[in-house]
Parts: structure tokens; C-alpha cells; sequence
């Protein structure tokens, strides 16, 4: 039952493991959710997926396994399941991680015991009736039938065009990992960038010392405390403004909302086009200048750098001195670049020109995709989330066809 479901979700990358799948088919057993499809829907995405990011696109796999079942005993109700076949098709899904949790649970066979057991309850075609699920009838899973919560299982409608496809609203779909992002979006990418700690005062209960001191104490409670764990990450954030950044002004004040809530720890400046000797805090006095000397003495290599522009110029504004088109500077951008890229071995660039292949176009943006070693990133929730990633592991790269 919901095998090949299963098997088109893993296909797809979603990271949903066989005990969740077993836990699903063990909720369906005992009847925890009353059969319509809205409980089913809801209660399926509640058990095999852990992450509002990915609700998008279990949607749409929802929606093209249930509306490509050719019939209800080849997609659903396929109870005699070869073993070897079981097998071959989990190992192929399965990570090496997963693998060796199932072994740990007793290997394929008894994972294939129990998905057979959770099976048998139904284990024919069935016609009519209101529970299972089959052909006509009143059961909100088949065809040919009436519910008005049902769907279709490939198969004629009874004309009564009730079927609810809850899963096709797409409610999430702005959660998609190639979207552009809002604020909300942006705050749940930047939290993968978190580095927890525990410093201060002794004030949060420690469980585990807890239990094992009252344990070592003969039942007689023993209460141990350590430090709340707090995210200690520092982040340098510089902003490039003007010029064509004008058109990124909306998503990267989103951007700029999102990390001054995320983290606790950020400083930020802002720069046009390219780094050179002097950077500023206050877009609207860019005569209060910051030396950027200044800034790289000042916070040290324990700081994330975060450049967001899209790195659009002029070539000889990076490659020469006296390059800038607001004033000459003696040193050429990329001269700055490097000693940012020497002073803080964790940065990366983020691109507000969200659709990478078009970076091609621009030989500025190869240059700066050269200069960083590819850890540039587009400004979509999957760019965010894999820059974050690249923050904390420096070997990860973005890579596009370009």
C-alpha cells in the first residue's frame, strides 16, 4: 500500500526515511485519521515530511502519483509484493545511512515481515462499501463512486465532480527552493548558519546530568544545570547600493531585515559595485566613510562575510586602479577583494540576479565567480540555504551550467 509512493518521493529527493513510511502505514492500521482524503492528505504530509520547505513539491507528487494510478490492485492494494523485488527497490532509494539504520532494525527481511503485516487487512480488489479502498461505493479513495471528500483513482467519475484535491491549492508553493525570497523565507534559510554555544550562567535544566545524578544519588533528586545555548555566530554583511542594485532594492531590504533579526553578532556596510578603500554605514551620508583598512583590522576572522551585489560593472572597476566610476581609487578593486578574501576564509556572494544561467552574460560577474571560487549564490531560498551551508564548509561550491 503506497509503496511506489513512497519509492516517487524518495526519487525525487525528498528526504523521507522507511520508518516514517511504516509509521504511516501503521497510523492508516489503527485508524488514527477518519477516511477522507483532506485527513489523508494532512496526515501523510504530517508523517513523511519534516520541513515546510519541501511541502511544495510533495504537493505536486501527491498530485501526479494519485492522478497516474492505473488501478487500484497495481498501485494500491498490491499486498503479495515479490521480496526480491522489495528489496531492489529500496536499495536503490535508500542512502548508506538509511541502510545501516535498517540493518539495525533487523535487516530488509524484518523490515518486509512488518510491511506485509501492516498490508494484510486488506489484501483483495474491493466494490463498493464506504472503508476501503476500491471502485464505486462511498469510500473517499477509487473511482466511479460518490464522497464528497473523495478522489479519483484513474478511472470514470460518477459526474458527481466532488473529489476535494486539497493538494492542489499549492499553498506553499512560495516555500519552493527556487523562488525568490520574502522575509519569512530568508529568516529560515539564515537559521542553518546558526553556531550554538553554551556561555553564561548556569540557568537552563540539563536532562540528561539530571537523570543520571538522581539515578547515582539513589532516586533522590539531584537537579544539574548548565548555560542556555545561544547562536554566537558573527556575521560581516556588505551591501553593494546603486546603479543596477536599484532594482533589488525591495529583496535585498528583505535580506537585510531578515539577518539583523537572525543574528545577534552582525555588522554591516555598504559599498558601490565593487570593495575599495573606504566603505559606509549610512546609505544616505556616504560622506561618513568608513576606511575599509579600518573594518579589516577591526573584526577579525571569526566573522562570516556576506556580500550581497550583482557583481554587474564595468571589468576594469574590479582589474584596475582608478577603475571606480565614483572616484580614483589607487588600488583596483580586486586588490581589496583579496585581502578580504585573506583576512576571512568564510565568505561568500550572494547574486540578487536570481537565475544563474544569465551570469554568463555579464564578464564582471565571471570575474567576481572566478574571484570567490565559485561560492556565489543566487538570491533564491535554495541559493541562501546552500551559501549558509558553504559559510559553515567553505568546500562547498555552487554549480550551475554555466
Amino acid at each position: 500500500m503506497f509503496l511506489d509512493f513512497f519509492l516517487l518521493l524518495k526519487k525525487h529527493a525528498l528526504p523521507v526515511s522507511v520508518g516514517e513510511y511504516l509509521n504511516l502505514l501503521e497510523g492508516l492500521k489503527q485508524q488514527v485519521i477518519q477516511m477522507s482524503v483532506e485527513e489523508f492528505y494532512y496526515f501523510s504530509r504530517t508523517v513523511l515530511i519534516k520541513n515546510e520547505m519541501h511541502y511544495d513539491l510533495f504537493d505536486r507528487l501527491f498530485a501526479e502519483y494519485f492522478k497516474n494510478a492505473e488501478t487500484v490492485e497495481a498501485k494500491l492494494l498490491e499486498v503479495n509484493v515479490p521480496p526480491d523485488w522489495f528489496e531492489d527497490a529500496l536499495k536503490r532509494e535508500l542512502t548508506e545511512e538509511e541502510k545501516e539504520l535498517i540493518e539495525k532494525m533487523g535487516g530488509l527481511e524484518k523490515l518486509f515481515e512488518r510491511f506485509q503485516q501492516l498490508l494484510h487487512e486488506q489484501n483483495e480488489r474491493h466494490s463498493g462499501g464506504n472503508t476501503w479502498i476500491g471502485s464505486g461505493g462511498t469510500s473517499p479513495f477509487g473511482n466511479n463512486g460518490y464522497n464528497p471528500e473523495g478522489f479519483r483513482v484513474k478511472g470514470p467519475s460518477a459526474g458527481n465532480r466532488t473529489a476535494l484535491k486539497v493538494w492542489e491549492q499549492r499553498e506553499y508553493k512560495n516555500y519552493d527552493e527556487d523562488v525568490e525570497l520574502n522575509t519569512r523565507n530568508m529568516k529560515m534559510a539564515l537559521r542553518r548558519l546558526r553556531i550554538l554555544t553554551r556561555e553564561g550562567a548556569d540557568e537552563e535544566l540539563d536532562m540528561n546530568a539530571t537523570i543520571e545524578g538522581t539515578s547515582r544519588n539513589g532516586g533522590i533528586l539531584d537537579i544539574h544545570l548548565h548555560p542556555s545555548r545561544k547562536n554566537n555566530v558573527k556575521v560581516l554583511l556588505l551591501l553593494d547600493v546603486g546603479g543596477s542594485m536599484d532594482d533589488h532594492i525591495d529583496l535585498c531590504s528583505q535580506l537585510f531585515s531578515a539577518a539583523k533579526y537572525q543574528f545577534k553578532h552582525i555588522e554591516y556596510f555598504y559599498f558601490h559595485n565593487c570593495i575599495y578603500e573606504t566603505l559606509w554605514r549610512d546609505n544616505s551620508r556616504r560622506s561618513s566613510r568608513v576606511p575599509t583598512l579600518e573594518v579589516l583590522h577591526k573584526y577579525n576572522k571569526d566573522y562570516k562575510v556576506i556580500f550581497v551585489g550583482d557583481a554587474s560593472m564595468a571589468s576594469y572597476e574590479i582589474t584596475h586602479p582608478k577603475g571606480s566610476v565614483e572616484h580614483y581609487n589607487e588600488e583596483a578593486g580586486m586588490t581589496w577583494l583579496n585581502r578580504f578574501k585573506e583576512q576571512y576564509p568564510h565568505f561568500v556572494w550572494l547574486n540578487p540576479i536570481a537565475v544563474a544561467d544569465y551570469w554568463k552574460y555579464t564578464h564582471s560577474i565571471s570575474i567576481i565567480r572566478e574571484w570567490s571560487e565559485n561560492r556565489m549564490f543566487p538570491l533564491t531560498l535554495n541559493g541562501l540555504t546552500q551559501a549558509m551551508k558553504c559559510l559553515k564548509n567553505p568546500k562547498i561550491k555552487f554549480e550551475t551550467s554555466v
